[in-house]
């Protein structure tokens, strides 16, 4: 059901309404009064008969008229039947503020349960519970209580309330800008992230989506509805639990690192969302966003009246990845016949006092720089907008002449201008000017810099949309009948795990290089398969009890000969049972010795809010030590995978150091590829991890392959 009359609901019920001030009833409908909302208003408490002047009602099937929206402000418990009342009258939406459903536990848990029930039953949409409310500003539909919210283009998705009226604050005392709407998400029991993402997605009214979240209930829908939403109009996302190490799985490698925060950092940029990690950079983000052109070259030019200033931007864009380049020789011609000899003109551009006098000169070096092809943006630094305080007040005529044509600028070169500006809390007309050209003014360099640098984010992504991929999963396209074997046989035997050998045997069949191992239950067969082999082995205890084999004992390396291989299969066994005297003991997996050389980690795990994901890195026993790993959430395409080696700290080992040839990135990207595809091929797939991988400086080899399988699927 679309969101349209709930969000734009014309008629709605306020549904524990009341007479006294201190309480949610009256405040919405005075909030509704004095905001000037143009819709039915309909007061319901069976204990009233009027509050603010309006007929009260007993119940909402009691209003006559249709009613789109109600908002309850009664107590938990109460909050079912009334539901079902609304239901029953045709309401199409409830914003339920009370708290006391499933972050109280199993009792609230279950009076959730039975409060969605109802609503299903129904075809009512929930906002909430546990929510601050909805303000729709277009129509100035109110229900959340704060009073002069900034209206703009910018749609404000949050679950928390405090960071919602921070946002709104920081709008109504620093910007031009305003929204849209405000939704309070709440727990998030009925309508989902990705849906108001795909109402505001389609919006007209909205340029930009604004969010604050903690957790999502159904990641993966809101990755593939982010990924479409995008194409359209930029996210902004802060996510708050970044030091949290996410549920972490005993049972693999994978499981004991993928945190939350690394997961979910990644895969919301690969959709296209501007990921914020400082709430000061949030509304700014949005602001830039909502109202400037990106920057699709990732170039920046930066002017300003003080070298130091400059310095730093030029630093902290660097750092953001974002390129400072050489002006051209024309560009720099062109600003030597207007600047002092003392300026620099490079980029950093500093007018070195040339503007002391006449900050006009700011716009005249804005126009020769924005004509230069290689800047796509330029980031104004230092005193603009204060030069009138600085120096002498006539100098702000000559100031806002130059924020007129500045502005004229951004519309024309369809590039951004972002300033920097120690006055810029003294709100000068001047600024007031450059912001009524949504040319956003800030006190913080470093604030200013990353406002400038969402800009070139925003411009990279687009540019490289056709690389992303979607989040859909094609399930089982490309299983094999031999894949699928190997996954029943476990299954009739109670298993839910693979065997080493038979985790190599599934990768093996989908193109892994792997070692030739076999499973010998007798120090005989070892012998034997070691002598098949021909050169020197190594053991591996097998048992679904033992996942670390190195911890246990439970590797022996470099063995030739019959006595060495009967001595090591005998003393594998015996540290295994010393280990853990109740493990079940399959075998001892007799494997050739492979070369020795770069050892990496490829694994893979369902995570609670996105669904599978994957890990590359540094691997060996040293993994969660070193725990240099990177994340996405699948399918990966052979370009994420490139990415994904780029990001670890270790990446230039890769490259090749102190004369030794680049390793083979070819076959890892391969593998890693591989690996999504097996995933997507076999849904039964829990966790995977192939640790260590020997990468040579030609092909790789899976040395060691664990797969544990789903009990639910």
């Amino acid at each position: 059901m679309s969101l349209d009359r709930v969000l734009n609901a014309t008629s709605v019920a306020i549904v524990g309404a009341s007479r006294n001030e201190t309480k949610r009833g009256y405040q919405a409908i005075k909030t509704l009064l004095e905001q000037g909302f143009e819709g039915k208003i309909y007061p319901v408490n069976p204990k009233e008969n009027r509050v603010l002047g309006f007929r009260c009602y007993p119940k909402v099937s009691d209003i006559e008229e249709p009613v789109d929206l109600a908002l309850i402000t009664t107590p938990a418990r109460t909050v079912p039947s009334i539901i079902e009342d609304c239901g029953k009258k045709g309401v199409k939406g409830a914003v339920i503020i009370a708290g006391g459903f499933r972050e109280l536990g199993a009792e609230g848990k279950k009076l959730e349960q039975e409060m969605l029930e109802v609503a299903k039953k129904y075809n009512v949409r929930l906002i909430g519970p546990n929510t601050s409310g909805m303000m729709n500003l277009k129509n100035n539909l109110n229900l959340v209580g704060i009073p002069d919210v900034p209206k703009g283009d910018i749609a404000l998705v949050s679950q928390s309330g405090n960071m919602a009226l921070s946002l709104i604050t920081e709008a109504s005392v620093k910007s031009q800008k305003g929204f849209s709407y405000y939704v309070g998400v709440g727990n998030e029991a009925d309508i989902k992230f990705h849906e108001y993402l795909e109402f505001f997605g389609n919006d007209p009214d909205t340029k930009a989506i604004l969010m604050y979240v903690e957790g999502m209930s159904e990641g993966r829908q809101f990755l593939q509805q982010a990924y479409r939403t995008t194409l359209q109009k930029p996210i902004i996302l802060l996510k708050s639990g970044r030091s949290a190490a996410g549920k972490a799985s005993a049972g693999s490698h994978t499981g004991s690192l993928a945190g939350m925060s690394e997961v979910a950092h990644s895969a919301f940029e690969r959709a296209g969302i501007i990921v914020i990690d400082n709430p000061d950079e949030l509304f700014p983000a949005a602001e830039c966003l909502s109202s400037l052109p990106s920057i699709r070259t990732n170039s920046v030019g930066i002017l300003a009246d003080g070298g130091g200033h400059a310095t730093i931007a030029a630093d902290i864009l660097t750092d953001l990845g974002i390129k400072i380049p050489k002006l051209s020789n024309k560009t720099q011609a062109k600003l030597k016949e207007i600047l002092p000899f003392t300026a620099s003109v490079r980029n950093p551009v500093d007018v070195a006092g040339g503007a002391d006098a006449d900050p006009s000169i700011f716009a005249e070096c804005a126009k020769i720089m924005l004509k230069d092809a290689d800047i796509g943006g330029l980031l104004i630094v230092g005193l603009f907008g204060g030069y009138g305080i600085r120096f002498a007040k006539s100098l702000s005529l000559i100031e806002e002449d130059a924020a007129h044509r500045m502005g004229k600028m951004v519309r024309k070169r369809n590039k951004p201008i972002v300033v920097h500006s120690l006055y810029a809390s003294r709100n000068t007309h001047p600024i007031e000017l450059l912001r009524y050209y949504n040319i956003p003014v800030y006190d913080s360099l470093h604030v200013a810099c990353k406002s400038i640098g969402v800009l070139a984010q925003r411009g990279s992504y687009m540019n490289e949309y056709h690389a992303k991929v979607n989040f859909v999963f094609n399930w089982g396209a490309k299983a094999k009948p031999g894949g699928r074997k190997i996954i029943e046989t476990a299954r009739k035997e109670g298993r839910n795990f693979l065997l080493e050998h038979e985790a190599k045997a599934l990768l093996k069949l989908h193109g892994a290089p792997v070692t030739n191992d076999r499973l010998a239950t007798t120090p005989e067969q070892a012998v034997k398969f070691a002598e098949e082999i021909g050169t020197d082995v190594v053991l591996k205890i097998v048992s679904p009890q033992i996942l670390h084999k190195s911890d246990a004992g439970g590797v022996k390396m470099g063995l030739r000969g019959k006595e060495q291989v009967v001595k090591g299969f005998e003393e594998v066994i015996q540290n295994a049972k010393r280990y853990n005297p109740k493990a079940e003991i399959s075998g001892v997996l007799v494997s050739p010795m492979a070369e020795q050389d770069l050892e990496v980690i490829i694994g893979t795990k369902i995570d609670d809010q996105f669904g599978p994901v994957i890990m590359f890195g540094i691997g060996g026993i040293m993994v969660e030590v070193l725990k240099d790993v990177s994340f996405r959430v699948l399918p990966i395409s052979s370009a994420s995978a490139r990415k994904m080696m780029q990001e670890i700290r270790s990446a230039p080992i890769l490259d090749g150091v102190r004369g030794n040839p680049p390793y083979d990135k070819k076959a890892l990207r391969k593998l890693l590829v591989m690996c999504s595809e097996l995933v997507e091929s076999y849904p039964e797939i829990r966790e995977m991890d192939l640790n260590p991988i020997i990468v040579y400086h030609q092909g790789a080899k899976v040395v060691d392959a664990r797969v544990l399988l789903r009990d639910d699927c």
